[in-house]
């Protein structure tokens, strides 16, 4: 028996041999499987299908976009290659795809929606790299505007590698633009995410992440402060976790998301001295919008399961009672002091005066509290789709899952489609995704059901390009998993990793085109580091 890793598992064993030249998953340079005459093994043809597994979307969109779209001019594509497409869920609903889950219902009711119908203006303010979350995830899944919404985007900096080189990034406009909206008087609602600890945080540079900390809590200070100028209530909270467990148990660092709760804390200086308002323990995210529209004054419409936060509010007497700020402190987790808290190992005078003086609490992030599975870390999806839905939605991964438990997921007609649509055109099937357990954007399981499907159907050739990201996995757990994927496709008799790339270059989401090229020229021109096929 041959036990050669570099025979046995090509892929996996080219991926370390990446490490070993100082590469990392989350950037990994594009590598393609070659045969015997060194040419590139199952690159995408004219007719071919593609599964497109991931379950996150708005990363998956541009990727989607060039490969599927004629008139794709924001680099040079092959004309004559045109595959045809299924999506694990709804990417964008220009794309032309076929959809295996589609968006169960309009998620209306949304705090967002509650202002706007109460003809109230609201403003959002947020980095690019974060604008879907405080948009379309915070407002259940609706990609327009509501009437009375405004939205202010500050393009994240243009850089070649990772933030942890400006770990400020633009959070200093972003918190300026704020204060100019927190002082405009037509504005009843202000939202505003700074993302800073979120994104730095999946960089491992512990330095950069104390700055990204220190950023942010300098800049929290400062529209904190004009807030109360301005006579508008702040609640500040925060979608999920991160650095505040940046460690495993076994020492190794953890550059994902993590379980732990988030804070929530209420400052309104206009409250009078001794009035006995607290915020109640026992919440989750999806307490927040009740909270914002009882301090706006707003009724909480009947869609809303989740209940204020609020304990001795008074009332108001007539109309809104206050203007309010929201203030997202993307990543901000909590856990207690420590080496492994790189949180309380920044200096954060603001944040620590505010949970000092402020009513606070704290309030679940992850699991089935917002949509999914038991034991699953919080993400920026699921965060902001609570903190704006104000009820339990149920996760994509959830469905998903379930699916599979139930034997749906095996009916599925857009897989379906993609499957009878290979073999009657006698055309390849790809499948495309993350590989991971942990990740957002979806899991190793979903693809070993589908490639046990296509075993089922009878398929002879089977393709498989796999993209990795570190986050939230231990160092180098990239080559683990497409060991993984290749063990099974040696346990089924069916199908290669034939295409490896770090999810820098194939999740990008804010036209970065150089990147999402260089994907497109591996998976269709084969371009890339050979790894030869034994």
């Amino acid at each position: 028996m041959n036990t050669d890793p570099t025979k046995q598992f090509p892929m996996a064993e080219a991926v370390r041999q990446s490490y070993r030249s100082g590469q990392e998953d989350e950037a990994l340079e594009p590598l393609v499987l070659m045969d015997a005459e060194g040419k590139p093994v199952g690159t995408l043809r004219n007719g071919d299908y593609v599964i497109f597994y991931n379950i996150r979307g708005e990363r998956e969109v541009e990727l989607s976009r060039s490969l599927l779209d004629g008139n794709f001019s924001d680099f040079p594509t092959d004309k004559n290659t045109r595959v045809s497409m299924a999506t694990m869920i709804q990417y964008d609903p220009d794309l032309e795809v076929k959809v295996a889950f589609p968006p169960e219902r309009e998620i209306r009711d949304t705090l967002s929606e509650v202002v706007s119908r109460q003809g109230l203006k609201q403003v959002k303010v947020v980095e690019s790299e974060k604008a879907v979350h405080i948009t379309f995830y915070l407002n259940g899944k609706m990609i327009e505007p509501f009437p009375g919404e405004d939205r202010i985007i500050v393009p994240s900096p243009k850089i070649e590698g990772d933030y942890d080189q400006i770990p400020e990034m633009r959070i200093a406009e972003v918190c300026r633009k704020t204060i100019e909206k927190i002082n405009d008087p037509q504005y009843d609602l202000v939202v505003a995410n700074f993302c800073n600890t979120d994104v730095v945080g999946h960089v491992e540079n512990k330095d950069a992440i104390r700055q990204a900390v220190q950023a942010v809590d300098t800049q929290v200070g400062l529209a904190v402060e004009a807030a109360r100028k301005a006579g508008v209530a702040v609640l500040i909270t925060a979608d999920h976790g991160t650095v505040e467990k940046w460690y495993y148990p076994d020492g190794a660092i953890d550059t994902g998301h993590t379980n732990s709760p988030v804070p929530c804390i209420l400052v309104d200086s206009e409250l009078p001295e001794g009035s006995g308002v607290t915020l109640r323990d026992g919440g989750a995210l999806p307490d927040v919008a009740p909270t914002a529209l009882e301090i706006m004054g707003l009724n909480k419409p009947s869609a809303m399961t989740g209940r204020s936060l609020l304990k001795n509010y008074p009332s108001p007497k007539d109309g809104p009672r206050r203007r309010l700020f929201l203030l997202i402190l993307d990543g901000w987790g909590v856990q207690p002091p420590g080496e492994t808290n790189l949180i309380s190992q920044a200096e954060t005078p603001n944040m620590d005066r505010l949970l000092a003086t402020c009513p606070n609490t704290t309030l679940t992030a992850s699991g089935p509290a917002v949509g999914l599975p038991q034991g699953k870390v919080g993400n920026s999806e699921a965060g902001h789709l609570h903190l704006g839905a104000g009820r339990k939605i149920l996760s994509d991964r959830s469905r998903i899952d379930a699916a599979v438990e139930d034997g749906s997921f095996f009916q599925n007609e857009a897989f379906e489609w993609a499957l009878d649509g290979a073999l009657k055109d006698g055309t390849d099937l790809h499948l495309l995704g993350i590989v991971s357990f942990y990740s957002s954007h979806g899991t190793i399981q979903h693809l070993f059901s589908l490639m046990e499907w296509a075993k089922k159907k009878g398929f002879k050739n089977l393709y498989i390009h796999s993209i990795l990201g570190r986050r939230g996995e231990q160092p180098e757990s990239g080559a683990i998993y497409i060991q993984k994927v290749e063990e099974k496709a040696q346990e089924l008799g069916l199908g290669k990793v034939v295409s490896v790339v770090g999810r820098f270059w194939a999740l990008d989401r804010e036209e970065n085109w150089d990147r999402v090229e260089k994907c497109y020229r591996q998976l269709v021109y084969g371009q890339g580091v050979p790894v030869k096929m034994e």
